[in-house]
């Protein structure tokens, strides 16, 4: 986004908080300018469909926020990242709720770089630790960019793994970029911001809510081409970021464990449910090595007549989609594949921007 634009941009992100669809959609009336927003009269903001509410929260001012998120921006490796700029991940744009604004420390790099999520319980198991922390180092020699949570347990592994490795790690909060949660983690969110990247959606001095964090979670599985999850209970917030990867048509992939152990029943689930069983890291970097070579295309800002160049067995996948809603079930009656090779499929032509995800886990031909 431009320089001048950015204040009133942080007015109207602070004035709509989570409300980034209705942001969005506001921001599409404007081209994009949301000086124009805050300018108008409210009248102006009435015919377009505005109710007093809204326009009351158009017009509100921010000013010790948008000041404190500048200062913030000032230091260095510190980054307002819009949805709009260059740098802003174009994985994550695909989602139907992606984030207007992401508070990014640390290389800003990583955030387009091809990412592995590797997520699972707070209370693991001794070899539950082990396990990540050995498929995060491999995966980041592998030249994958790990994700994750910072939470205590499987996150905190995957994190410290990458890093022992030489390699890069990601960490996604549910707090404002400048607090750390939960504490005992600071020394380890400072070695993430020298050799990774820390970001969030929530504004300076968010504290730690317990809504954050299943809505810092699409953002995990948003920014990755798959979620690994390790150790999970039947009701962990993992299978959230799964069940949210396999909505945004990415990969699940699930590590089995003893049946007497309680925190991989979630991990079994997923399995039955048609996640990829993994037991080394090959079986993950097999499966991704194409997808993450047209992550790394889609950074390089191939021309449009390029992207149109695919496979022809992507190519007969999108001959049966039309320019009408089509879910993945008549996609898989149409044309013969199972839902696995459709969901790497449909990433790769929408990767290329020949198709867009529609509500309602839709896709339509662009």
């Amino acid at each position: 986004m431009q320089t001048e634009l950015l204040p009133d941009f942080l007015h109207l992100y602070h004035s709509f908080g989570t409300r980034s669809a209705a942001l969005l959609r506001l921001l599409q009336h404007s081209a994009a300018d949301p000086s124009v927003i805050r300018n108008s009269s409210p009248a102006a903001l009435r015919a377009i469909g505005l109710t007093p509410k809204a326009i009351a929260r158009v017009r509100q001012r921010h000013d010790r926020e948008v000041t404190a998120d500048l200062a913030w921006a000032q230091a260095d490796d510190n980054h307002l990242v819009c949805y709009d700029d260059n740098s802003y991940p174009a994985l994550l744009r695909q989602i139907p709720d992606f984030p207007p604004l992401l508070y990014a420390s640390g290389d800003i790099e990583l955030l387009r770089a091809p990412q592995i999520a590797i997520v699972g319980s707070r209370l693991c198991t001794p070899g539950g630790a082990q396990t990540a922390f050995d498929f995060a180092a491999q995966l980041a020699a592998a030249d994958l960019v790990v994700t994750s949570g910072m939470a205590l347990g499987i996150d905190g592994e995957a994190h410290s793994g990458a890093l022992q490795a030489g390699g890069h790690t990601l960490a996604v909060t549910a707090t404002g970029i400048d607090l750390v949660y939960p504490g005992r983690h600071r020394r380890l969110a400072a070695q993430i911001r020298q050799q990774g990247l820390i970001v969030s959606e929530f504004p300076l001095g968010t504290s730690a809510q317990r809504p954050n964090f299943p809505q810092r979670n699409r953002i995990i599985s948003g920014l990755t081409l798959g979620t690994l999850v390790v150790e999970a209970a039947q009701r962990s917030g993992s299978l959230i970021t799964a069940r949210l990867a396999a909505e945004q048509g990415r990969e699940v992939f699930a590590v089995p464990g003893s049946i007497h152990n309680p925190q991989t029943r979630g991990c079994h689930d997923l399995i039955r449910d048609g996640a990829t069983l993994v037991e080394e890291p090959r079986d993950i970097t097999q499966e991704i090595t194409q997808l993450a070579s047209f992550v790394i295309g889609e950074n390089r800002a191939v021309a449009s007549d390029d992207r149109a160049e695919v496979d022809p067995a992507h190519r007969r996948l999108l001959d049966t989609i039309g320019y009408d809603p089509v879910n993945c079930d008549i996609l898989v009656q149409r044309s013969g594949l199972t839902i696995d090779q459709l969901s790497s499929m449909l990433l790769v032509l929408e990767l290329n921007d020949l198709i867009q995800s529609a509500p309602g886990g839709c896709f339509v031909r662009i």
